[in-house]
């Protein structure tokens, strides 16, 4: 068994972040250990006047290649990875003068900040770092003996224990720092290949990866039995990660997702929208001239549901667009701004999380959907598929009006985010009833038009809303049933992607109804 670690007597620095980084060492000095650093982060100690032994001075090799070449030398890693306590390791480092490192001090080349930056390659290339992610693991194998602080966050906690256990570093903070190292390095090589692979546009690389560094612990997951928290990756994507909370209680795990939905829904449009999201399924969405009467049209879809919900607009929030969403009990509003006059009015409502993300998303650009499955994960692109005018197909007799044609675009545009199978009506540019996740498609038509007459008798109206729509559908109608439950419900254009054996049924059904129908020759199951 190794023996236990001595106080610290040799501490090898080197940051590229050097926030933390004189105070940290100045401690270290104030105990009589030795500083060994590396270029940049040695000048910066010897600007604060410390001691600093340059690495080279300790290999006896100068740094060579423009840096490449400096901490990767027996004198460095035989320092790390010798076993204290054992005779023959012991005696091999004194036959070739190698001293124990007893503390490590590396955080990485800035990889993931530059690619965040640049799109140069040979910049993002000389930003993967080499020597710092071998001396991190090589000291972390040997955490029985050798400390290893990758983040300048653990500085404090690393002094506070020295400081408890007569200037060693304890057992148990060694192991913790150990595996902390370990994770760090994994998520750089996550960062590394998951930019080569978009450069080589490999969408799906032999071996996949990914990584992130927590952001905040959640008080429980879906279910108060379950542990979470949220992560952030490298992905450069606007949204509920990234976005800054102004105000309100700490966000749940189901906050989380549910807001992430309403805020992809909303960067689908290029004008005033608005996504009224409840379990991660839209209870309303609607485009107007302004935030405020998208957010009027989306609410009278389903008043009901609509409590308690999360509220996503794509562009900034106005005081009286905050003023009537104050009206409704809400979980989260989330834009791209708010203005002073509506952060004051949102301010009154104490438990409104309010977020402010930096932009839009563009769902146009690539990404990954990921999800567990016992043994593995399933890995597919993001759906970014988006349908124009000009992809329909107009297979009925009676063709859609040019204010039909915007209505289904749009239906069709918020059947993507609707969890299968969906079925969404919309008029004027406002969902008016949405069936959403039932095993057959025509439950969901009913459920939508079911809705819509809820709806309609809260708004003092004597029929459904969805007498006049247009209708969307996210898969084919496999028969003709599900079509004529939306007739039935008084939709007169109907949207949805065709391909089933069954085709001319559903056609000639809409023929003999009236109805006008479009094929996409696209989908959107989201399940």
């Amino acid at each position: 068994m190794p023996a236990p670690a001595p106080a610290v007597r040799r501490a090898l620095f080197s940051v590229s972040d050097k926030t933390g980084l004189v105070g940290f060492a100045e401690f270290l000095h104030g105990l009589g250990v030795e500083l060994i650093s590396t270029g940049g982060t040695a000048a910066a100690l010897r600007n604060a006047k410390l001691p600093v032994k340059e690495v080279a001075d300790l290999t006896s090799f100068p740094e060579m290649l423009d840096g490449r070449v400096k901490t990767l030398h027996p004198k460095v890693h035989g320092g790390l990875l010798g076993i204290r306590g054992n005779a023959e390791h012991e005696k091999a480092m004194a036959d070739h003068g190698i001293v124990p490192i007893d503390l490590v001090v590396v955080n990485l080349y800035p990889f993931e900040e530059t690619i965040a930056k640049t799109t140069d390659f040979e910049t993002c290339i000389e930003n993967i770092d080499i020597g710092g992610p071998a001396m991190i693991r090589g000291a972390a194998k040997n955490h029985a003996g050798v400390a290893v602080v990758v983040d300048t966050e653990d500085y404090a906690t690393v002094i506070e224990d020295i400081k408890a256990n007569k200037g060693a570093v304890s057992d148990d903070l060694r192991k913790r720092l150990a595996a902390r190292a370990y994770a760090r390095t994994a998520a750089y090589d996550a960062a590394i290949s998951a930019w080569f692979a978009d450069v080589l546009k490999d969408d799906f690389p032999r071996y996949l990866s990914f990584g992130g560094k927590i952001k905040q612990s959640l008080r429980y997951g879906e279910n108060p039995h379950q542990s979470a928290a949220l992560y952030l990756t490298t992905e450069q994507r606007p949204g509920i990660a990234t976005a800054k909370q102004l105000q309100g209680k700490e966000l749940s795990y189901n906050n989380i997702n549910d807001t992430d939905a309403a805020f992809e829904l909303v960067a689908e449009f290029s004008q005033p929208a608005c996504a009224i999201i409840k379990h991660a399924n839209p209870c309303g969405v609607a485009l107007g001239a302004s935030c405020l009467e998208a957010y009027t049209k989306a609410l009278m879809c389903d008043p009901v549901s609509a409590f308690g919900g999360i509220i996503a607009l794509n562009r900034p929030i106005d005081g009286p667009t905050a003023a009537k969403i104050s009206e409704l009990f809400t979980e989260v509003v989330i834009a791209p701004g708010a203005s002073e006059e509506a952060i004051s009015i949102f301010a009154k409502k104490k438990n409104l999380r309010l977020m402010v993300a930096d932009a839009m998303p563009d769902l146009k650009a690539k990404g990954r959907a990921i999800r567990n499955v016992a043994g593995g994960f399933l890995v597919q692109g993001r759906d970014s598929g988006h349908i124009t005018e000009s992809d329909l197909k107009v297979v009925t007799k009676v063709k859609p009006s040019d204010q039909q044609t915007a209505d289904l675009l749009f239906a069709f545009t918020v059947c993507k985010h609707v969890k299968s199978n969906a079925i969404v009506y919309v008029k004027n540019g406002a969902t008016v009833g949405i069936g959403a996740g039932q095993m057959s498609r025509v439950d969901s038509a009913r459920i939508a038009h079911l809705k819509s007459k809820e709806a309609a008798q809260a708004a003092g109206l004597t029929e459904a809303l969805t007498v006049g729509s247009v209708v969307a559908s996210d898969a084919f109608f496999p028969f003709a049933d599900g079509l004529l439950v939306t007739a039935e419900a008084g939709a007169v254009a109907v949207i949805q992607p065709g391909g089933s054996i069954r085709d001319d049924d559903v056609i000639k059904a809409a023929d003999e109804k009236g109805l006008a129908m479009v094929l996409t020759g696209m989908r959107h199951f989201r399940h």
